[in-house]
């Protein structure tokens, strides 16, 4: 059987995860029992909900047990099968988390799903064709109600989630504003995906002038916001926000290292009869099947456009989720292992 590298949770993290949180090791593979598929992973997801999960405190999911190999995404090929629905050969998507291979066991409903690489790259189902592209959808779709003529913003509007809403909202007929750090990735989201205009927070180090850039980039206010930082970004868009306006709450990642994140004017929520609605996507897989469709069909005929950024081999995992929880990365994080 192969030998399989894996990444374990060896201590969890106080204030900012480091590298001596995680721990290599080497182990083989086992042997499969009936209904198991042995699966060789291509690519691995990272993921900021990741760093959460590292805490082990009270949240949406069980804490990561210390000890085990990191949960995440991934895609990969069967590369051996006693499940007769899968074959050797067959490209899947799983939750095989930070190791180069994972037995599954596939009779379990949801554990493994095939995916066709004709139309689609393999890597796609990890970010604009996977769970991010389908967080965009609800977050946008089933919260933020997005209507042709309104004004949309979202934060991390590079990276995997926040690039899929700006670019289905203006498939939508809205007006799509960005929030990203850096000219580069603010270039990017208007000249390659489309925005109408994106603020580089980096360019702006004090709440007024970012509010200033924020105003100027929505000149009829803020109808539908999709959220993934926290912290003083939220604050400023809260300060833009029309009345009866859509707040959907995806990530917090400024405060993923424990430190709390006070709204500074949470009475703007009554003045303007917001809506802020916190949401896990996983909690609606009832809606995962018209997301994909459309993120499927929308990528594989170049009208959803998306950009990764890879990290080499398993051991190059920590140091690129560390990377990604900085803004180092562009576009979805992935770590390749073949």
């Amino acid at each position: 059987m192969p030998h399989n590298k894996q990444i374990l949770l060896d201590n969890r993290p106080t204030g900012e995860a480091v590298a001596s949180n995680f721990k290599l090791v080497s182990s083989e593979t086992p042997k499969l029992q009936d209904g198991q598929v042995l699966v060789r992973h291509h690519y691995l997801s990272l993921d900021p909900y990741m760093r959460g999960r590292m805490n082990d405190s009270k949240s949406y999911a069980a804490p990561q047990p210390l000890g085990q190999v990191m949960q995440g995404g991934t895609v990969g090929e069967v590369v051996e099968s006693k499940n007769a629905k899968f074959s050797v050969g067959d490209k899947v998507v799983g939750f095989g988390g930070w190791q180069e291979y994972s037995v599954v066991d596939a009779s379990q409903v949801g554990m493994l799903r095939k995916v066709d690489t004709a139309h689609i790259p393999l890597s796609a189902y990890l970010g604009a064709v996977g769970m991010p592209g389908v967080t965009a959808w609800y977050g946008l779709m089933k919260i933020c109600e997005p209507k042709p003529g309104e004004t949309v913003v979202v934060s991390a509007a590079s990276g995997a989630v926040g690039s899929v809403v700006g670019q289905l909202a203006k498939a939508r007929g809205c007006r799509a504003v960005g929030i990203a750090g850096g000219k580069d990735k603010c270039d990017y989201v208007v000249q390659e995906l489309g925005f109408d205009a994106c603020v580089d927070y980096k360019a702006h180090k004090d709440p007024k002038s970012l509010y200033a850039a924020l105003k100027e980039a929505t000149p009829d206010g803020v109808d539908g916001y999709f959220e993934n930082v926290g912290g003083v970004i939220m604050d400023t868009v809260l300060a833009r926000m029309n009345a009866f306006g859509r707040i959907a709450l995806c990530g917090m990642i400024a405060g993923y290292d424990g430190q709390p994140l006070p709204l500074t004017t949470p009475q703007l929520i009554l003045t303007n009869r917001l809506k802020v609605q916190g949401f896990i996507v996983s909690e609606h897989m009832e809606h995962w099947p018209a997301a994909l469709t459309e993120l499927g069909t929308l990528v594989a005929t170049g009208k959803l456009k998306f950009r990764e950024s890879v990290a080499q081999g398993i051991e190059a995992a920590p140091e690129a989720f560390l990377g990604l929880l900085k803004g180092r990365n562009f576009g979805k994080q992935l770590v390749k292992l073949i």
